[in-house]
């Protein structure tokens, strides 16, 4: 085959259990290395988010990119609910979210039920959203290698420096990866981005009991 064509079936894609193991998410863009827009797939079966609630507003904390987007039911049977409102999505059906702010969510209505996610921003140069890279990271964590779900975290940083949501996530693996100071280090970038959420995340999450002092408080 020549360099100019990369070619993937998408059952070809190892899938990343994902938003507690609720999904499985097949990184097509990471897999074809495409930079212009992104590209995802998403599987579950019936009764499971096939796309869990989100918006794509990039100041939400949630490592969105203020994309467009377009869903493609490729396999399956799915139910969307956009900003309240039901969208019935068989087989076939495309759903174009022209407005980033759109509160939207999908649940499968068959097992198996496949969709991809098409999106970017039309006011800016493509870059991978900050969630990428912690769906990604994943597939280390459910290996045991938190510092290698560490390094594919990093990969997100000359980028999206300025997301909490990176942060925070940085420093759970590193926590977890016995990187205590540099977990420290992260948590403590991700409260100064988000003060109030990142705190709240932090209170109860398991993945930092390692950097907490023996009344369970975190060094902040």
């Amino acid at each position: 085959m020549s360099d100019s064509v990369r070619v993937v079936n998408v059952d070809d894609i190892a899938e990343v259990p994902v938003v507690e193991n609720t999904m499985r998410w097949k990184p097509v863009r990471r897999t074809l290395g495409i930079e212009a827009f992104g590209i995802n797939a998403y599987v579950a079966d019936a009764g499971a988010w096939v796309v869990e609630e989100h918006n794509e507003k990039p100041d939400d904390g949630d490592g969105s990119g203020g994309h467009q987007e377009v869903y493609l039911v490729t396999q399956g049977h799915a139910r969307f609910t956009v900003n309240g409102e039901d969208v019935d999505a068989p087989c076939g059906t495309f759903v174009f979210l022209p407005d980033p702010s759109a509160r939207r969510s999908a649940i499968a209505v068959e097992d198996g039920t496949t969709v991809v996610a098409v999106g970017a921003d039309p006011a800016k140069l493509f870059r991978p959203s900050a969630w990428e890279y912690s769906f990604a990271a994943q597939a280390d964590v459910a290996r045991g290698d938190y510092a290698g779900a560490a390094a594919t975290v990093r990969q997100a940083l000359p980028q999206h420096d300025d997301n909490a949501h990176i942060h925070y996530n940085l420093a759970c693996h590193l926590a977890r990866a016995g990187e205590h100071d540099d977990a420290i280090a992260e948590l403590r970038r991700a409260v100064e981005l988000e003060p109030d959420r990142i705190r709240a995340l932090a209170g109860k999450d398991q993945d930092l009991d390692a950097i907490r002092d023996g009344d369970g408080g975190l060094p902040l």
